[in-house]
């Protein structure tokens, strides 16, 4: 059962010889009991140490993932720390 849900997106840039399209992808972080899940990648809850988020104005942000494996970075338009404070309520 999902606890928390968090938007995010990723933009593709497609370039050819005349022009640039941007497409922009709005994607979910699934938090679950054990796991957060993203569009292609899976992390067991005890495998992060942390969750943070940067401010970057105008309604924009990013959320950090701080993994075993490394730090994720995902850029959000919404507001993350309800998103946030589940996950550290999870944390071990």
């Amino acid at each position: 059962m999902i606890i928390a849900t968090q938007p995010y997106y990723k933009v593709e840039r497609i370039v050819a010889a005349d022009s640039i399209e941007t497409i922009i992808h709005q994607r979910s972080l699934c938090l679950y009991s054990d796991r957060i899940e993203t569009a292609y990648r899976e992390f067991q809850l005890a495998e992060i140490f942390d969750i943070s988020f940067r401010d970057l104005g105008q309604g924009q942000g990013v959320l950090y993932l701080h993994t075993k494996q490394g730090v994720y970075a995902y850029p959000v338009e919404t507001a993350a720390e309800p998103f946030i404070t589940e996950v550290k309520r999870l944390l071990p």
